[in-house]
């Protein structure tokens, strides 16, 4: 089943839903020491792979990170060539001073905010859904 485009629809059933847990960033360049079940996803990058993963497992292997995050997933299936869900909903979130990074899957969209942010960020998407479009 292919992924939603309507820009309309996404918003109104994006159902936001917050992971439990504290999440971070973190980059190394000996992934053969890390078990790839404890990943939550991972990006190759020139200068090292930065990878997801619950803090208690970033502590675990002993990978610094400086950011803690909350991990909200989109609840619905987002198609890869939707048009401005991204952009509607970050700036939502930017409004209320939340930064968030965005990480598409196949099926849905992740953010993750400051952990502090967590529960106001769910409320904004709340509020975004509920009254898209203005």
């Amino acid at each position: 089943m292919p992924g939603e485009t309507n820009l309309t629809t996404l918003i109104k059933n994006m159902t936001p839903e917050l992971q439990n847990g504290d999440y971070v960033f973190c980059t190394t360049k000996a992934m053969d020491t890390i078990l790839r079940d404890d990943v939550i996803c991972l990006f190759k990058e020139k200068e090292g792979t930065t990878i997801v993963l619950e803090r208690e497992k970033a502590d675990h292997y002993n990978l610094p990170y400086e950011y803690i995050a909350s991990w909200i997933t989109l609840k619905i299936h987002s198609s890869l060539d939707a048009i401005g869900l991204t952009a509607i909903f970050s700036s939502e979130l930017a409004k209320h001073h939340i930064s968030c990074n965005i990480i598409a899957g196949y099926y849905h969209d992740h953010i993750f905010v400051n952990k502090k942010d967590g529960g106001k960020a769910i409320k904004v998407l709340n509020q975004l859904s509920k009254n898209y479009p203005k």
